[in-house]
Parts: C-alpha cells; structure tokens; sequence
C-alpha cells in the first residue's frame, strides 16, 4: 500500500473532524444555538460524537481499502474527491455553527450529500465492501440535509 494512500485515507478524516469540532464545540454553546427551535427529528447531543467517530473511521477505512484496488489514475482522482468531501464535512460545522447561516447551511449539507454518494459509488466501483462502508455516511448526510432544512423551517422568521 502506498503511503499516500494511508496518508490520505486517514489525514482527511481526521482532520474534518478536528476542523470540524472546533466550529459544533464552542458553536453547540452559543446562545444563537441553544435558542433555536429543534424538530423532533433532531437527535440528542451525545449521539453526534457517537456517529461521528464511527463515520470517519468507516471512511478511512474504506478510502484505503477502495484506493488499494484502484490505478494510480483512479487513486489520485479519489483523493481529490475525498479532500473534497471532508473539506464540504468541516465547512458545514462552521457555516452552521460559526456563520449561524441556516440556508448556506442547508446548501453545503446538500452538497456534501451528493458528495458522499460520489465518493460510495466511486470506492464501489474499486471495491464493494468498501463502497458499501460508505453507505451510512451518505444516509447520515442526507438526513443532516434534512435536519438542517427542518431547523431552517422552524427559525425562519430569526
């Protein structure tokens, strides 16, 4: 396995996380957060870190596992995706949380969507189980998509 490979796989999640918790853990404190109205759709607090942690592991994990199957052509243009993807992952904590911009919010959520999709179909295509690792981060960012929009809903008129 090439080191940039492994490098990537595991460089990219982690480091949307860390970007990421930066923005949700001083965001998640803040006045603008703790008043706005939650559906009901809206998980409690302690399962987010929970899912997280399992959805960044499950993306390294399937990023070195599809990009071993694929050609260095193949295995570059995956990178890009995936930095792509994790760049989306950690600027949805920020606009959301930091830039408290609820509809920019719901684009980037939709965005990394799509993104997520690609990146499951793109690691199928190298690898299978790799492709379906990657199933439940893409439901975890359509339903992020929906909850965004739904908070959105229900805030509007702030």
């Amino acid at each position: 396995m090439k080191s940039r490979t492994l490098a990537s796989s595991i460089a990219a999640p982690v480091a949307a996380a860390v970007l990421g918790s930066v923005a949700t853990s001083t965001g998640m404190k803040s006045l603008w957060y703790r008043t706005l109205r939650k559906p009901s759709i809206q998980p409690p607090g302690p399962v987010f870190p929970v899912v997280w942690t399992g959805l960044y592991a499950s993306t390294a994990w399937a990023s070195v596992d599809a990009q071993a199957q694929m050609t260095p052509d193949e295995a570059s243009t995956y990178r890009r995706k995936l930095a792509l993807n994790m760049a989306l992952n950690a600027g949805w904590c920020w606009s959301f949380f930091r830039g408290h911009q609820l509809v920019p919010s719901i684009a980037v959520a939709g965005a990394l969507a799509a993104s997520s999709a690609d990146l499951a179909r793109t690691a199928g295509g190298a690898s299978k189980r790799a492709g379906w690792a990657l199933v439940p981060y893409t439901v975890w960012n359509t339903f992020a998509t929906v909850l965004t929009a739904a908070i959105w809903r229900k805030n509007r008129n702030r």
